[in-house]
């Protein structure tokens, strides 16, 4: 039998080189699982304004504690991402390593607009988040908005266009109601609560708006429109209540008239 010496060389040397690959992996997996390597800082800084109002490192660290897996090598980061964005106020989350040990986390926090349904708030992208309120600061005055699940984006975009038809007459909003039906209830900060009616163009059950509906803005128009006059005429009474579902006008309610107390 008859053997090629050099195709023993190359198979020796081959195996030779391989073993030294694997006692070079080994050395470096076990310097990788050294306790040198632990993740042993979290640092958090904003991702777009200048401080964070309501997410600190304590918050973060909380939300990882015993659920982190790996050192600074093996760490997966996206599943790390994800699960800093479940901690209150944080909307999104980047992450990156620091050598040696140290995780930089850049937070994006979310920004309430205003509170939603009974127990969340809605963010100035529309969407519905869960947070402690009790956090907001003192002087925050958020309107309530309440509407049914997956309808936070129209009623955003709905309270935006009242808000803006008031302002003018130094009327905040502060309330605004979506029915399951698509009919819109608002009450202003002077008390006043307007029935707005049915919205055509987003009602899911009749998109097409029903026959002669007056569309969502004209309603608001025609009665800020009328407001100057009508507090003129009113002789200091104040409206309670204003139905502007009528095609050709709206119908209001005085509140009542309180008289001092005789002894």
């Amino acid at each position: 039998m008859f053997s090629d010496p050099r195709l023993t060389n190359f198979i020796a040397n081959t195996l030779a080189l391989l073993a030294v690959l694997a006692m070079v992996v080994g050395v470096v997996v076990w310097v990788a699982q050294r306790p040198y390597f632990h993740i042993a800082q979290i640092r958090i800084a904003p991702m777009q304004t200048d401080t964070l109002n309501y997410v600190s490192t304590a918050t973060i660290r909380a939300t990882i504690a015993s659920k982190i897996k790996g050192n600074f090598f093996s760490i997966d980061l996206d599943d790390t991402r994800e699960l800093i964005e479940t901690a209150p106020w944080v909307r999104h989350a980047r992450i990156r390593r620091v050598w040696p040990g140290e995780l930089y986390v850049q937070i994006e926090e979310q920004q309430p607009l205003a509170l939603w349904n009974e127990d969340q708030m809605i963010n100035t992208w529309g969407e519905a988040f869960a947070a402690n309120q009790g956090e907001l600061d003192d002087e925050a005055q958020l309107p309530q908005l309440h509407g049914p699940e997956s309808s936070e984006r129209l009623v955003v975009q709905r309270y935006a266009e009242i808000a803006r038809w008031f302002a003018p007459l130094n009327l905040r909003v502060h309330e605004v109601t979506l029915s399951a039906r698509y009919a819109w209830d608002v009450k202003l900060s002077d008390g006043t609560r307007l029935n707005l009616g049915r919205d055509p163009a987003a009602d899911v059950a009749d998109p097409h708006g029903r026959s002669g509906a007056l569309p969502f803005a004209a309603r608001i128009e025609r009665f800020v429109q009328a407001w100057p006059v009508l507090n003129g005429r009113l002789d200091g009474r104040a409206i309670s209540y204003a139905d502007l579902r009528y095609p050709n006008g709206f119908a209001i309610t005085l509140a009542p008239v309180s008289t001092p107390p005789t002894k």
